[in-house]
């Protein structure tokens, strides 16, 4: 009896730590076993995951999971998802990392876990030209001889209100109405989301200056499951490599200084 006890507690034993050993498997080693990473993203938020005329899917995340992919020397496999199931099909392993924009927040975090920050799309501040040596910075704007343009019922209303009240403000229905102030001389500035901003300033250099550094923090974050330190630790250190390599600025500049990719998506 005896005998059999130490058995069976030494084939549970010998369960558990297969298990254990599975469970404690890095969704890096998964990558390089299947030779594919699978990434998450909602197709239609410009310019950072978009579906071209081919078919396929462009954008600025699209450019940075294809590098990182590379950078593992596996197959990029988009899966297109809608934003509101996006976190379950990662929880559920339908996807590998969520490449798609997503804001850093506390409510997220309770449910996944992000790498360091890889870009913040916070408001930022197109200009007259004529003011852009004058103007540096939200605060040169806080002032009331100055009219700020913005949208109302947004982010950047509020950011307008609290951090540069004392301006006189303009609020409209639409972004669009709203930076045309600007670019008719009948506002000093137009504050409002950087990808618009960017594309904007982009199709129109000789109508605004963009002050492109966001004045308020909105951190996007690339999204894996929860106790995954190997694959975290390979992300961070993949961004801290970009970043300094160059690979980064040239396709930031690709997506947020420039307009020409505009016809592979109208």
């Amino acid at each position: 009896m005896k005998k059999m006890f130490k058995t069976a507690v030494a084939a549970i034993a010998l369960i558990s730590s297969t298990v254990s050993l599975a469970a404690d498997k890095s969704t890096l080693d998964s990558i390089l076993d299947a030779g594919e990473m699978k990434v998450c993203f909602d197709a239609g938020y410009m310019p950072f995951e978009m579906k071209a005329k081919n078919g396929g899917f462009i954008g600025f995340d699209i450019d940075l999971a294809k590098q990182m992919a590379k950078a593992m020397d596996v197959k990029f496999t988009p899966v297109n998802t809608a934003w509101d199931g996006i976190i379950p099909t990662l929880l559920t392993g339908k996807c590998d990392i969520i490449m798609g924009g997503m804001t850093i927040t506390a409510q997220r975090n309770l449910k996944v876990n992000f790498a360091d920050p890889y870009v913040v799309i916070g408001q930022t501040i197109l200009v007259r030209p004529e003011l852009k040596d004058k103007i540096k910075s939200y605060r040169d704007l806080n002032n009331g001889e100055y009219t700020v343009a913005t949208k109302l019922g947004t982010t950047g209303e509020a950011a307008v209100k609290r951090m540069i009240g004392k301006a006189k403000i303009s609020l409209f229905e639409t972004q669009a109405d709203a930076v045309l102030e600007v670019s008719n001389d009948k506002a000093d500035a137009f504050v409002y989301d950087l990808p618009f901003n960017a594309l904007y300033a982009s199709q129109n250099p000789d109508q605004v200056s963009h002050l492109e550094k966001p004045f308020t923090y909105e951190p996007l974050g690339w999204a894996i499951r929860k106790g995954d330190p190997d694959f975290l630790n390979f992300l961070n250190n993949f961004l801290r490599q970009i970043k300094g390599d160059g690979s980064y600025d040239r396709i930031y500049a690709k997506w947020f200084k420039s307009d020409k990719w505009l016809q592979q998506v109208q």
